[in-house]
């Protein structure tokens, strides 16, 4: 049976026998009740890798960035946000349905970044017309690529000039952290100079770190306490769930440096795409890949590589995404079959390249 080489998405990892040994190891309780030591460990364990006060364990990020927005806003209240942001275009205007809480979603350039004029332009007044503006949300990493720490230092900057707080959707912040690492700096060092431009962080674990499921929320004391109600509401409040944060514990100990791997395999699969006619290769920075075909045929070439054990994704625009359970092998299995669907489809002459951005 052909191994599937499966490029969807980081979330497609399962726990390596290492990590499932550390969760059946888990030692638990019940974390309703605020007593399962697993949960305990990691969220003092991320908090202090991050330099916050505190942190808190959620089954996902969507509800690790709803939890921090209702914790920084108020029924009323508005966000700043990116247009294509994903907490506020791919989590369900959740900030909205469930916590009153009003996006004033901007325009974002090719890098993700919302012009710092756009921003400041965006915050209302005092006054009772207006929603009032407490937030700026940023992501990092933006379609695979880093954001400039220049830029989050101006836009943070700026936010707080404007006494606005700033929020992190930090999903692959540790790949952010890899791909702008100054000289000597460790990964978590890295992370946490990211991090600490931000008054909230949220972090997955399971993407690039392998975890089968989980995110946490970091920040003070005092808004993860508030946090900590809005996850009961959302009913994030989980019983034994040690067994899950052993595993984000056992991520954080052993696949934070690994993580340079995936990206050299991400370089690896766009420099052997480059100069194939009617396909248009983006930077791979971090671990993903973004590929245009032209003349529409991005389904029929998903198609084709799915026939050959190679699946990636193509919702809105062509998306490669390596991870710990590709190797070399399977990058080269990718590279060949999309040579070889170019080699017998017959390119024309002057046909648009589709381009698009693409969800978690």
């Amino acid at each position: 049976m052909t191994t599937i080489v499966d490029l969807r998405s980081d979330t497609v990892t399962r726990p390596t026998a290492a990590m499932r040994e550390a969760m059946f190891a888990a030692p638990l309780g019940d974390d309703v009740f605020g007593d399962d030591p697993s949960v305990n460990a990691l969220q003092d364990k991320v908090a202090a890798l991050l330099g916050f006060e505190a942190a808190l364990f959620m089954p996902t990020g969507t509800q690790s960035n709803l939890c921090a927005l209702m914790a920084h806003c108020g029924r009323g209240d508005e966000y700043i946000v990116g247009q294509l942001a994903h907490t506020y275009r791919y989590e369900g205007g959740g900030a909205a349905v469930l916590g009153s809480i009003q996006p004033q979603p901007l325009a974002q350039d090719a890098g993700g970044q919302m012009a710092l004029a756009d921003i400041a332009a965006a915050i209302k007044p005092d006054d009772c017309h207006f929603a009032r503006t407490r937030l700026l949300c940023l992501e990092n990493t933006w379609n695979g690529n880093p954001m400039p720490v220049s830029y989050l230092e101006q836009a943070t900057g700026l936010a707080r000039e404007r006494g606005l707080a700033v929020h992190l959707d930090g999903a692959r912040l540790f790949n952010a952290a890899v791909a702008t690492a100054k000289a000597g700096e460790s990964v978590l060092q890295s992370a946490r100079r990211i991090a600490g431009y931000f008054d909230s962080v949220s972090v997955c674990f399971s993407k690039g770190l392998g975890a089968p499921v989980g995110s946490a929320l970091c920040g003070s004391r005092e808004l993860i306490a508030r946090a900590h109600r809005v996850r009961k509401m959302a009913g994030g409040g989980m019983r034994q769930a040690g067994f899950l944060a052993a595993a984000a514990s056992y991520a954080l100990d052993h696949h934070l440096d690994r993580l340079a791997d995936d990206h050299d395999l991400a370089q690896s699969l766009a420099t052997g795409l480059q100069g194939i006619a009617g396909l248009h290769v983006r930077s791979a920075q971090t671990n993903i890949v973004f590929v245009d075909v032209a003349d529409g045929r991005g389904p029929d070439l998903l198609a084709f590589l799915k026939a050959r054990g190679v699946l990636a994704t193509g919702l809105i625009g062509l998306r490669f995404v390596t991870h710990l359970d590709v190797d070399a092998a399977g990058i080269d299995r990718a590279i060949a079959g999309i040579h070889e669907f170019f080699a017998h489809a017959t390119p024309v002459a002057g046909a648009a390249v589709s381009r698009g951005a693409a969800v978690y």
